[in-house]
């Protein structure tokens, strides 16, 4: 057939109802772009977000607490609060003045010219510290789209935790892997991608500015990488399994103007903290990444 690829009518049918945003989707079965959104030929509406800024919060009272959980083979881990609130640590404060001061220092051409947030304590904290040791006065836009991902029944529990007080569930995520495990309550990685990709709509706003900063976590920076660069399962698997995001990271996507494909310009990138020598913290959490 010439290598025409066929629609199926209801996908026809909901195509046309739908506003022209200049997307369409391309849907080839055998090709590494399936389920990649892209932007049909020819289309010359200006494209807004070319650059994200995609930043991993400081050091959290969470994360060390869940570190020393795992550490001293704890089962759960003891915290006191709800996710939501869990604030940075003294350090994970030094990590967002010294991301601010870093962005100060970037030519005007440069620096991030929009701010989206997790609405999480420990991510508005270091976006808030960050813009003012920048001294950029860019207002931090929260969109709990942004938020971490929601363990539901396994909330606080350490990998030990889970096999001891939940075998079943130990059991079937190991069966179904990272990505498609979705815990009683919570989420699975790849209802995180949904988030993603709604999000990524929004930034196709016209009023949005070419390079947006967004604070969020490190799950969410992975499935962002996942969508924006139209990852497969064990393409995301295999970044997972070779290090965790650091606390106060850049990771920043890029797309040439009028082009809907992005790629990674810079992965984990901490150099601005040592440089100032602010430590730079890893707190990996569950590093079991491959179904086995």
């Amino acid at each position: 057939m010439g290598g025409t690829t066929l629609l199926h009518p209801v996908l026809v049918d909901l195509a046309s109802s739908v506003p022209d945003t200049g997307w369409w989707f391309r849907h080839t079965p055998a090709s590494r772009d399936q389920g990649v959104l892209r932007r049909r030929p020819g289309y010359d509406k200006t494209m807004s977000a070319t650059e994200l800024w995609l930043v991993r919060h400081g050091e959290s009272v969470g994360n060390v607490a869940a570190s020393t959980a795992q550490a001293v083979g704890a089962q759960v881990i003891e915290v006191g609060l709800r996710d939501a609130d869990v604030p940075l640590t003294d350090t994970g404060r030094v990590q967002a003045d010294a991301l601010g001061r870093w962005l100060g220092s970037l030519d005007a051409n440069t620096v991030p010219e929009a701010v989206w947030s997790s609405p999480y304590l420990r991510a508005v904290e270091t976006a808030h510290i960050a813009m003012g040791a920048a001294n950029l006065p860019l207002a931090v836009h929260i969109d709990e789209r942004l938020r971490d991902r929601e363990l539901g029944v396994l909330d606080l529990l350490t990998t030990t935790g889970v096999a001891a007080l939940q075998p079943s569930e130990a059991q079937r995520r190991q069966w179904l892997g990272k990505f498609y495990y979705r815990p009683p309550g919570g989420e699975s990685w790849a209802d995180l991608a949904l988030r993603v990709r709604s999000v990524l709509l929004d930034l196709e706003r016209p009023e949005v500015p070419n390079r947006v900063l967004v604070v969020c976590h490190d799950a969410m920076i992975l499935i962002f990488r996942y969508v924006c660069e139209g990852m497969l399962e064990a393409d995301l698997l295999a970044v997972v399994a070779a290090g965790s995001v650091t606390n106060a990271s850049v990771t920043r996507l890029v797309r040439p103007a009028g082009q809907a494909a992005w790629t990674a310009d810079a992965f984990n990138a901490d150099q601005h903290l040592a440089a100032q020598g602010v430590p730079v913290t890893e707190h990996p959490g569950d590093r079991d990444s491959f179904p086995r």
